[in-house]
């Protein structure tokens, strides 16, 4: 009977795996066809032989690896300071007690419920009066804090944050930020790793607001970018796949680079608890 559930077990996970690397291994293939191979049917599961074909107009058609700097040092940029705000926001919401509290975590969480698009308009507006439009300023800043982030940190560290271990920092003279910086930020780590591969990818992701705050190709990110490789009556998919592939292809070496960091810290962190 146990064997039989671990074979069900096994054979789920296999199945989750394969739902979920189908669509990269998708990508990759029609990253090697021409335009109507793609349409060709039955479709074709194979790798064909027009990668280093389509990559090479990519090159010729955007400035692919300027993008793609201006994306990785947007992402970079808005991954540490969402980590550095939120958490300092939402542990204090957890520890703290301040006058009217409740009613800011309130106001706070009922902000998660207004769609974003109904803020592009006052946030051009506001981005304009600083005179930011076209700047990275605009895509950085505004987003250096979030709601959910704030949420996240605070709902995790109400319970792994020992509030008798801060008060034992406090009799040892440790005031507000030394508790914060040396002592609950090495406990919020799992929640710090989570929060970071998430608002990374986010921002690498972002397309909407960058295509309205950019005006100058040299500063485009690499979505807004890709969105121009598609023509105005026609559309080269072989084209934009294979962009796409290689904006993937980040993403992808960084969760292989944290991912071992990324589990570890969430193992110490379910063990804490």
């Amino acid at each position: 009977m146990i064997r039989s559930k671990n074979l069900l077990l096994y054979l789920g996970l296999i199945l989750g795996l394969i739902v979920s690397v189908f669509p990269f291994y998708w990508l990759a293939v029609m990253a090697t066809r021409t335009t109507p191979e793609i349409y060709s049917f039955p479709p074709k599961l194979w790798f064909g032989s027009h990668l280093f074909d389509n990559i090479s107009r990519v090159f010729d058609s955007i400035d692919f690896f300027r993008t793609l700097l201006n994306t990785l040092f947007v992402a970079a940029a808005s991954t540490v300071l969402v980590l550095f705000f939120d958490s300092l926001a939402g542990y204090t919401f957890a520890k703290f007690s301040f006058p009217g509290k409740k009613w800011l975590f309130v106001l706070l969480l009922a902000t998660m419920m207004a769609p974003a698009q109904l803020s592009l308009v006052p946030s051009f507006v506001i981005m304009a009066k600083f005179g930011w439009v076209g700047s990275f300023k605009a895509l950085i800043i505004p987003g250096m804090a979030n709601a959910f982030g704030i949420f996240w940190i605070r709902q995790y560290a109400e319970e792994s944050v020992p509030s008798e271990l801060l008060d034992a920092g406090k009799i040892d003279g440790c005031g507000f930020f030394r508790l914060y910086w040396n002592i609950s930020l090495p406990i919020l780590r799992p929640a710090l790793s989570f929060l970071g591969a998430f608002t990374f990818i986010g921002a690498w992701n972002d397309y909407l607001w960058p295509l309205i705050i950019l005006n100058d190709e040299r500063k485009f990110t690499i979505q807004v970018a890709l969105a121009s490789l598609n023509g105005i009556y026609t559309t080269d998919y072989a084209l934009v796949i294979a962009g796409t592939l290689l904006a993937v292809i980040p993403l992808i070496v960084m969760f292989l680079f944290v991912s071992k960091q990324f589990v570890s810290d969430i193992a110490a962190g379910a063990i804490k608890s």
